[in-house]
């Protein structure tokens, strides 16, 4: 398959990954949220009641383990992608 074809090839499979990678980070984030906060609720930027340190921290949180899962699942697709078509995407 030339590279063109592959790139063109991987653009769903790449899309499918990154829906996937941020269904498991957002339940990864209510767990984790749960257990430091002991809150069921993460607050969001907009909830009155919630101070600037707990906003801050959340979305701290939330970001780091959205981006670490996101590389993890697009990192684990490209290896699958090598194996299945013997080249890496780009």
């Amino acid at each position: 398959m030339s590279g063109r074809a592959q790139k063109i090839a991987y653009k769903p499979v790449g899309l499918l990954l990154g829906v996937a990678a941020g269904a498991i980070a957002g339940a990864v984030f209510k767990e984790v949220w749960k257990l430091t906060a002991g809150d069921d609720d993460a607050p969001d930027y907009s909830d009155e009641e919630r101070g600037w340190g707990e906003i801050l921290a959340a979305a701290a949180i939330q970001g780091a383990i959205f981006s670490v899962v996101r590389a993890a699942v697009q990192r684990g697709g490209a290896v699958g992608v090598r194996k299945v078509t013997g080249s890496w995407p780009d």
